[in-house]
């Protein structure tokens, strides 16, 4: 498949590589502990992902008008801190308020152009930190929550398989374009 010629179907697949989020009703423990496998894998996982890409594979986007590889590495460090920040916010205040941020516009700030490493060592550091306080919550811990001013209340135990998930859709990202460029 030319990446230049692709229909919306193809387009799609290369968007949503997993397919799109798609939260349980319940979450049973069995699927707590693979969430929580998935975020504690995900650095080593992304680390693997990009060895040996050269810069200009780096510079690849993974879908026309899509980020970069490199993008796509900065976003996720990005991204997870945020979520442990929300995490730690919801675990010593009530419901507190989040901030969102303009991710696409994050991606486009001057440290989205450094090299993967500082982002992939960012990421093993937080997943590090965030893990330890994951693995430690109780049964009611799971059930604190944070309000997103868009999307609303989120308990964490929902917001542990939407990042979960977060992390291999943009994983998938980067080793499916690898797959599609056999490097």
């Amino acid at each position: 498949m030319a990446i230049n010629s692709i229909d919306t179907v193809q387009l799609d697949m290369l968007r949503y590589p997993i397919g799109q989020y798609t939260a349980p009703d319940e979450i049973t423990s069995l699927e707590l502990q693979a969430y929580l496998q998935d975020i504690e894998l995900l650095p080593a996982q992304m680390r693997q992902a990009v060895e040996n890409l050269s810069d200009e594979q780096l510079d690849t986007p993974y879908r026309p008008g899509g980020w970069t590889v490199r993008q796509v590495v900065h976003h996720v460090a990005d991204s997870h801190m945020n979520s442990y920040i929300r995490f730690k916010l919801a675990l010593t205040e009530e419901n507190p308020t989040i901030k969102p941020y303009e991710e696409h516009l994050w991606a486009e700030l001057p440290d989205s152009k450094e090299p993967v490493e500082v982002s992939l060592v960012l990421l093993e550091a937080v997943h590090y930190r965030w893990i330890k306080i994951l693995r430690a919550l109780t049964s009611d811990q799971w059930q604190k929550s944070f309000h997103h001013p868009a999307s609303g209340k989120t308990i964490l135990i929902k917001a542990a398989g939407i990042y979960a998930w977060h992390g291999k859709h943009h994983l998938a990202h980067i080793t499916h374009l690898r797959a599609l460029h056999n490097w």
